[in-house]
Parts: C-alpha cells; sequence; structure tokens
C-alpha cells in the first residue's frame, strides 16, 4: 500500500481532509472516522491518520473528487463546534496510530505455576562448589573504560566505531565514545582559543561593509513574526501562530518520509533536548543571514561548525553556556567574524522560538535537507536533525513557550566570550588615534615648507652665481681703492706696504698713495709715480700681485674714488692691455 499526499485544513465547524490519489480506483474507496480515528482507502492508497480533535458522523459530512487533480476533499464536522485543533501540519505526528493506554505490561509469563498458599519456598538446590575456574587476566583498558553516549537524547552510542572514516570529516571531537562531556568541553574551549585570529576580526570589525550588508536581509520568519504581532497581539495564544506558518509541497514530502517513533527521555535528557535545539537554531540563522537565503557547497559546513551539539557533541547546563560557545565559534570560524552577527542571529532564534512548533519545524526541515544533499553530512541527520523533526511535532507548545522566555531573559557580552575582545578594540582604536595624529602633523609640515621646482631651482642657483660674482669684483673693486701703495722701485720690483693702495688713472700712470699717514691727506697722490710703460716685466709682475693683494677697510668717503677708479677694469680694460 502507497501512503498518499494529504494536508489538513479546519474552521470552526469543519476539518477538511484533502487526499491526492492520482490514478486510483474511484469507484472502489472507502472512508471511516470516528472520535479522532481516520481512514481512508482507494487501491493502491492506504491512509490512516489520528486527529488533534474529535469528529463526529452526524450528517452534514461532505465529500467531492476532483478527477483532473485527483483529489479527494472530505469535510468531517466537529464533535465540538469552534474548537481549534493544534498540530494539522505535523503530519508524522497524525501518521501515528491512536496508542493503547494500559497498565497492564507488555511481556506477560503464562502457564508458569503458581506459588502455594503457605508460601512455601522451593529448597534451595545444593551449591556446587568444584566450579570451573580461569587464571586471571588484566582487563583492557577499553573494556575498562565505558562508552559515552551522544545524539538526540544522548540516545546514541559506539556509532563512531562503525563510521570512524566518515565522521571524522564531520566533527572536530576524536574518539567521542571514550571521551566524557567534561573533557569535550575543555577541548572545544582549547580548539577555539588556537583558532581565533585577532587581525581577522578586527579587519571585519573595523572594515563592515559586507557585514552590514548581510545584516540588512531579512529571512521569512522576520515578516511572519511582524504579522503574528499585527494580527494576534502579544497576548493571544502560542497555538494560533501555527496557521501563520505553511509548507511547501516538498516539505510536506518530508514530513511523510519520516518514521514516527517515540523517544523514552528523563527529565534530564528532555532538558538536553530543548537546549541542543536552541544551539541548532542559533546556527542554522548564522546561515540564512550570511547567505541571504541562498544556499552554498559552505552552508553545511557553517551549521555544523558553528553549533557545538553537532561538531563536539556538547551538552549543556543552561541557556547562557549555549549563547557563549555559540558567540566564541561565530569570532573563530566562519568568513563574516562579527559580534552583530551573533546578535542576530540570538534575536531571530528568539522569533522563531516565538512562533510556535511550526516555524521550528520548517527550519529543521531546511537543516535536514542542507545535510542530506552533502557528504558527510548526512550523518547528523542520523544522530540529531531526523529525530528532532520527529519530536518537534510531539512537544507541548508550553515547553516551547518556556524556552523562548528563558532565552529572551539570557544575555551575551564580548567580556563573557574569553577571548579579550574589548581589549583587542581599545588598543586598535589607540594605535588608529596615533596614526592619525601623524598623518596631520606631516599634512602641516608639508603645507608650511612651500615647495620648490626644478625651474625655480634654476633661477635661484643661477642667482646665487650672479650674486656670488657681483661680491667678487665689489671686494675687488673695494681692495683696489681702499688700499694705499708704496713707490715702485723699477730695480727691485714693486713692494706694498700695509695702509697703501694702487691707484690707476685714466691714462694708464700707477701710482702709490698713502692713506690716513702722518704727512699726508687723504686722496693725495704721493709724489713718487710711475709710468706703467716703464718696464714690461714690471707690468706683468704687477698683475701677478694684484691676485694677492691684502684687503684693507676702505672708509667712507672714498666710496666714490672707488667707484671711479675701477670704471676701466669694469669695462673689460687691465693695464697689461693697454700697453
Amino acid at each position: 500500500m502507497l501512503t498518499p499526499a494529504f494536508d489538513l485544513s479546519q474552521d470552526p465547524a469543519f476539518l477538511t481532509v484533502a487526499i491526492r490519489v492520482p490514478y486510483a480506483r474511484v469507484s472502489e474507496f472507502d472512508v471511516y472516522f470516528e472520535g479522532v480515528d481516520f481512514r481512508f482507502y482507494a487501491k493502491p492508497y492506504f491512509l490512516r491518520l489520528t486527529l488533534p480533535g474529535r469528529v463526529v458522523e452526524n450528517g452534514s459530512e461532505q465529500g467531492s473528487y476532483d478527477a483532473d487533480k485527483g483529489i479527494f476533499t472530505i469535510r468531517l464536522p466537529k464533535e465540538t463546534p469552534g474548537q481549534h485543533f493544534e498540530g494539522l501540519n505535523m503530519l508524522t505526528a497524525l501518521l501515528a496510530p491512536r496508542k493503547s493506554r494500559t497498565a497492564k505490561p507488555l511481556v506477560e509469563e503464562i502457564g508458569a505455576s503458581e506459588v502455594s498458599e503457605g508460601g512455601v519456598e522451593e529448597e534451595d538446590e545444593e551449591f556446587d562448589w568444584e566450579i570451573e575456574q580461569s587464571p586471571y587476566e588484566e582487563a583492557s583498558e577499553s573494556a575498562l573504560n565505558p562508552q559515552y553516549h551522544y545524539g538526540f537524547g544522548n540516545l546514541r552510542s559506539g556509532v563512531f566505531q562503525r563510521l570512524q572514516d566518515e565522521l571524522s570529516d564531520v566533527i572536530d571531537i576524536k574518539d567521542p565514545d571514550f571521551t566524557p562531556a567534561a573533557e569535550r568541553r575543555q577541548k572545544r574551549l582549547a580548539a577555539e582559543l588556537a583558532k581565533f585570529d585577532p587581525d581577522h576580526y578586527l579587519a571585519d570589525f573595523f572594515e563592515d561593509e559586507a557585514v552590514e550588508q548581510v545584516l540588512k536581509y531579512n529571512p521569512w520568519w522576520t515578516d511572519t513574526y511582524t504579522e503574528m504581532m499585527v494580527s494576534l497581539g502579544k497576548s493571544q495564544e502560542q497555538e494560533n501562530h501555527a496557521a501563520l506558518v505553511s509548507f511547501s509541497e516538498e516539505e510536506k514530502y518530508q514530513l511523510r518520509k519520516f518514521v514516527n517513533k517515540s523517544y523514552l527521555l528523563d527529565k534530564r535528557a528532555h532538558r538536553q533536548v530543548y537546549y541542543g535545539l536552541i544551539d541548532i537554531l542559533l546556527a542554522y540563522c548564522y546561515e540564512t543571514c550570511v547567505t541571504e537565503g541562498e544556499r552554498n557547497v559552505e552552508s553545511a559546513w557553517n551549521i555544523r561548525k558553528l553549533s557545538s551539539t553537532l561538531c563536539w557533541f556538547e551538552t549543556w547546563t543552561n541557556v547562557h553556556e549555549i549563547l557563549v560557545s555559540f558567540g566564541r565559534r561565530v569570532l573563530c570560524y566562519p568568513l563574516y567574524r562579527h559580534f552583530k552577527l551573533v546578535m542576530k542571529a540570538y534575536r531571530d532564534t528568539l522569533k522563531i522560538l516565538q512562533l510556535g512548533k511550526s516555524a521550528v519545524l520548517k527550519c529543521l526541515l531546511d537543516v535536514h535537507k542542507i545535510f542530506q544533499e552533502n557528504d558527510p553530512a548526512y550523518i547528523l541527520n542520523d544522530l540529531y536533525i531526523s529525530d528532532y523533526c520527529v519530536w518537534i511535532q510531539k512537544a507541548k507548545s508550553s515547553k516551547l513557550a518556556a524556552l523562548a522566555e528563558a532565552l529572551k531573559e539570557a544575555s551575551l557580552t564580548k567580556a563573557q566570550l574569553g577571548l579579550e575582545l574589548e581589549e583587542l578594540e581599545a588598543a586598535a582604536f589607540l594605535v588608529q588615534e596615533e596614526e592619525t595624529a601623524l598623518k596631520a602633523a606631516h599634512s602641516i609640515s608639508r603645507q608650511q615648507t612651500p615647495s620648490s621646482s626644478p625651474e625655480a631651482s634654476d633661477s635661484e642657483e643661477s642667482d646665487s652665481t650672479s650674486e656670488s660674482e657681483t661680491e667678487g669684483l665689489d671686494s675687488e673693486q673695494g681692495e683696489l681703492t681702499g688700499s694705499k701703495s708704496e713707490t715702485v722701485d723699477p730695480s727691485r720690483g714693486p713692494s706694498f706696504e700695509a695702509g697703501s693702495a694702487l691707484l690707476i688713472d685714466d691714462n694708464g700712470v700707477c701710482r702709490n698713495s698713502a692713506i690716513g699717514t702722518s704727512g699726508g691727506s687723504p686722496g693725495k697722490p704721493p709724489a713718487s709715480s710711475c709710468a706703467l710703460g716703464g718696464s714690461r716685466p714690471l707690468i706683468e709682475e704687477l698683475g701677478e700681485q694684484l691676485n694677492s693683494t691684502v684687503q684693507v677697510s676702505e672708509p667712507e668717503d672714498s666710496a666714490a674714488g672707488s667707484h671711479s677708479s675701477v670704471q676701466g677694469r669694469v669695462n673689460g680694460q687691465t693695464p697689461s692691455d693697454r700697453l
């Protein structure tokens, strides 16, 4: 027999069951319903449902068949009109048969001899002391170490030994069958500290354009949550929120393929299941945000890497531990490592839990699909996700609401992550301020110092050369006019005394006059003089001596005379040229 595709809906008076049975024999079908039982048969299809509420056969029931679509539509009257049936979209739970409620043991021994009324016990058989003995053997370490559990509700163990090659690529923990929970946590914390990269974190912290872009993305639950707040109000009960969440045909097909089963969980295991659900949803919300709802080849890696439940088989004692673990892993492993993404995932997870079981189930179905399409991440479906998809359909809405309230009251700061983020940011800001101050000082110094071009440099150098030549000419002119000379004896060559100057007149006559000496007055020529034409060797020697003339300060009243006395030299004439 085949289980057909089906869908349930309701109004205040009727429960509507739509069953898709293509190529069925319409002439041969049977429908039965009573209380919470519903059965449908049309060869080769068979459907048996356990309804969430009671229906009654009172003559107002209706049925129709659409031959083009191959859909049977059956309307069943509610036993209590106006009653709201919860969980109509939990298809896996609806397929479960009604359980037998009885206190009798499931297994009984029959045909055993009864004990006599007097309660006389049979005599004990004689104990054989001659029992077979064997020498003592040291037990192996593997036999002494008990196997530790993991998976959904900590119900699995020994899986790693059978699938060691596959699991090594999926989880970070090594040998989980013999690693206790406390040791798993220590190894996880050490691995996160070794993986944390301050440079990567600061790069995303200061250059956060890409992070801000993905933060603007609003997934489907954002609009649904807003619609819930607007239409239903915050005071409405959570059971009514399921009507806002719908499942696609592919998701309904997933639900029908799950095998419905019950889970024997104690109180501690139940708590671990709820805590693990938060951890998985946080990783899923981060993945949905950074990919903007577009799945890629890294989606399975992101979800399992950010969830310590999936990657390290972690167990939890409170909600705050889950948030700290998730925050640390977001800042250590994925591409975008920003604390804003941690808080974004936290807010999205809270919205999903407040929307109720339908929203949680829809997210779990998406995770299941991502893992199923990834090798070897599909193993995590067998360990966790498939069981979560079946379990959540039977979970109590009140428990889920309490879990959402506990998550809402929890808080998370950067200091609680244990990665010294605040100190790292403060140091980075200090370095940034110093660099800004240095750049500002350098800019001011460049503005104060005038820039020189090559042409300006050449012009300055040319001006400097001209000034040097002019100063040299003025210096030589001053030497000629500001010093005294003594009479030159032709027989022994020229000789000069301090305080004398050599004067050259317009006729080329060389005279030696004492300036400022006794017996003479300034500017008066001495009695002795010589003509330049007297001896040629004398003139040549005199020219050589001019280059080594001793400089003497020039009186102010002789400045005019100095200018005129050197006029011939300025015009390019020298004593030797006149000859």
